[in-house]
């Protein structure tokens, strides 16, 4: 897959802060900022959603990595295969997201919000009272909302990246984690 829309110049000093941080600039900044209001609104709510601590950060990734196995989007599945590590989540976990329903190393919490991500991101949504109970029981309703909110986000990114034809950048390279390929599907 190639971009389908071109990258952007960005400001020299978010370029080299970007580079400073992440060693590259991320695709979707550049491709973003080919509208700089919007590229910055989403840079702001992206700061901002990582801040939320009501829910584990780690559920949160193995959520975003669930949606992003879901949608196909490599890129996500990347960066997440990284803030794994950054998190220090356990790598066996953390490759096996794509293909969770068939492991057997995730907590009965784990594969409930894995199959709440999953529910989320269907077209239709497929979520049940009996999983959003149980998700309720577990982490509370703060929690929940953010949890939900969280997915919504992920969603939102997910499908822009595969939209504008993003692909992994090799951002899981440096983590040694073997990714495993949602089953029936592979990803890009």
């Amino acid at each position: 897959m190639t971009l389908r829309v071109p990258k952007a110049e960005l400001p020299s000093a978010l370029r080299e802060n970007m580079i400073e941080q992440l060693g590259v600039v991320p695709e979707p900044v550049e491709v973003l900022w080919n509208n700089p209001e919007l590229a910055a609104a989403n840079q702001e709510f992206t700061a901002r959603v990582s801040t939320w601590d009501a829910v584990d950060a780690g559920l949160k990734t193995f959520a975003h990595m669930a949606v992003a196995a879901q949608v196909g989007c490599g890129w996500c599945l990347d960066v997440n295969y990284f803030l794994a590590l950054n998190q220090k989540l356990d790598p066996a976990k953390a490759s096996q997201v794509p293909r969770w329903r068939q492991a057997e190393v995730f907590t009965a919490l784990e594969r409930d919000v894995l199959e709440y991500a999953e529910a989320m991101t269907n077209t239709p949504t497929t979520v049940t009272d009996e999983l959003s109970e149980g998700l309720l029981e577990r982490l509370g309703p703060a929690a929940l909302v953010e949890l939900t909110v969280f997915i919504g986000y992920a969603n939102m990114a997910a499908r822009c990246n595969t939209a504008h034809g993003i692909t992994s950048q090799g951002y899981s390279d440096s983590c040694e984690i073997p990714l495993a390929a949602r089953a029936g599907r592979t990803t890009a």
